[in-house]
């Protein structure tokens, strides 16, 4: 294994950015040394063994699974209930999820498990910490999780990689998960009652994607402003529109940040006076602070839920090592994730609405502050044979429509399903899946409309712009040729998207 930095997992609360870091193969984590809490994580194992031995009822260990929890297991059969709960669970579908996001989903699992409170062995923990440290990531497929009781069929891909049964990413291809453990040196472990389920039911895989969209919408929030700043310089725009002292009397924080980051990419303090400029834009210029600070003030509160289920104790039953108490109760639900997934999304959409808007203000030549129209480049006779960003300004319109169209709640389309045990779901993790869908969407339309605004730079001859322009012009134009005459320009939105999702992108 590479040498990188050990992150120690346990006691300290892990942010979204661990959690991210984590996923990259950035870091290397194992379980906090502290003793006390060592000591936890074995109490906890020994309260559930005690009372497994003394026959109490305990879900899960010695009853059926969901509506069939009346139903008392034959003792003799017990210890067949983890690998069959994994089994019967393996009929999860649609895409897999990255490796990045399937990385993020152990180690959100393993966060939880962590906190001591779920009766299993240290040796499980070790073994989850070892799959991304020896980077051996469960295929995990996308679909298959009402969100409560957590994500049990999505979490069974990982479950089943303990045991060396399903799929793993691993070095880059698809293999048997025994024949990574294998190479890796690792042995399948065996469960003990309850330790499959202990990582089966809970929130892990919807609160890693909603790891993996937070820092991707914050990106897209920084992204959006610089091309508003952009887009104010190329189209003439009112720059006083962005002056402290409109965002100073309703001061948002977000539509705070938003305007504040505008004004320092255009050097608003520097310009000259803006005389002459049109009194007031339209909204898309004008308002685009107060519509962008939405998307960021939404992620203020999406971090604070997203943070608390990273670190929360969400599986089924819980085993506390202060009272000796096996609890039965509900901590599985996803409704907070699914929540933040649902408000995120709309935000972010509404960013996917606005760059198509701007998009059309740059095409238009009543609104383009004297640009041709649709930034076609030749003048004279082939003026009128060539048509620019035409249908670019269709691919955006396009790409918002989606995005705009899949900000239907996912929350609210709760079905009582598995014998109408679980008879209210949070429906988090479709949630979380649309949320990363918008946010693809999304940032292909910002590509796109940084391809249209660098153009319109170069139509300006580069007069009038100033900081985030230039920066952002100068490095597309390191990839990418001005447009002359008519040609394809998918490879182009490809090239700048990589760089977007990259962090490669100049914006400050």
């Amino acid at each position: 294994m590479p040498s990188r930095e050990t992150l120690f997992i346990g006691e300290r609360p892990l942010t979204i950015e661990d959690v991210v870091a984590v996923a990259g193969g950035k870091v290397n984590v194992a379980l906090d040394q502290d003793p006390r809490y060592l000591a936890r994580v074995i109490a906890s194992h020994e309260v559930l063994v005690k009372a497994t031995q003394e026959q109490l009822p305990i879900y899960g260990v010695n009853t059926g699974f969901g509506v069939s929890c009346a139903v008392g297991v034959d003792p003799e059969w017990i210890a067949h209930m983890p690998r069959n709960l994994v089994r019967f669970h393996g009929c999860g579908v649609g895409a897999a999820l990255c490796e990045h996001d399937s990385a993020a989903v152990v180690a959100v699992r393993l966060a939880s498990l962590a906190r001591g409170y779920s009766g299993v062995r240290k040796a499980l923990l070790d073994r989850l910490a070892d799959l991304l440290n020896h980077r051996v990531i469960p295929r995990i497929p996308s679909q298959g999780s009402v969100g409560a009781s957590g994500d049990l069929t999505p979490l069974s891909y990982v479950a089943a990689v303990v045991m060396g049964e399903r799929e793993a990413h691993y070095r880059g291809a698809v293999v048997a998960s025994a024949e990574a453990l294998k190479s890796e040196g690792l042995v399948p472990l065996e469960f003990e009652p309850k330790e499959s389920l202990a990582i089966m039911n809970g929130t892990s895989v919807m609160t890693a994607l909603a790891c993996t969209a937070f820092v991707a919408s914050q990106r897209l929030c920084r992204v959006a402003a610089a091309c508003t700043a952009m887009l104010c310089d190329v189209v003439d725009g009112n720059a006083s529109h962005f002056h402290e002292r409109i965002f100073a009397l309703k001061p948002h924080p977000g539509q705070l940040l938003a305007a504040q980051w505008i004004r320092e990419d255009l050097q608003y303090e520097a310009r000259a006076s803006t005389e002459g400029v049109r009194v007031q834009d339209r909204y898309s210029l004008r308002c685009a602070p107060h519509i962008i600070g939405v998307a960021i003030d939404t992620l203020t509160f999406v971090r604070q839920w997203v943070e608390t289920e990273i670190n929360g104790v969400n599986d089924n039953p819980i085993v506390d090592p202060v009272t000796g108490q096996v609890f039965m109760g509900g901590n599985f639900y996803g409704g907070h994730v699914g929540q933040a997934m649902d408000s995120l999304k709309t935000a972010v959409a509404n960013l996917a609405d606005l760059m198509d808007r701007q998009m059309m203000l740059l095409c238009d030549p009543g609104a383009n502050g004297g640009l041709p129209r649709d930034l076609v480049a030749p003048r004279g006779a082939a003026a009128t044979a060539n048509f620019g960003f035409k249908a670019m300004q269709i691919l955006t319109s396009s790409l918002a429509a989606e995005a705009l169209k899949l900000t239907m709640p996912a929350t609210a389309f709760s079905r009582s399903t598995e014998g109408h045990n679980q008879d209210k779901v949070s429906m988090g993790t479709i949630a979380a899946r649309d949320c990363l869908t918008i946010i693809d969407l999304t940032e292909t339309t910002a590509a796109a409309l940084l391809l249209a605004l660098c153009q319109a730079v170069d139509l300006r001859e580069g007069r009038g712009v100033h900081l985030r322009a230039q920066a952002l012009h100068a490095f597309v134009r390191k990839q990418i040729e001005k447009v002359e005459d008519d040609r394809r320009m998918d490879c182009d939105i490809a090239q700048v998207l990589r760089s977007l999702r990259d962090n490669q992108l100049p914006l400050g």
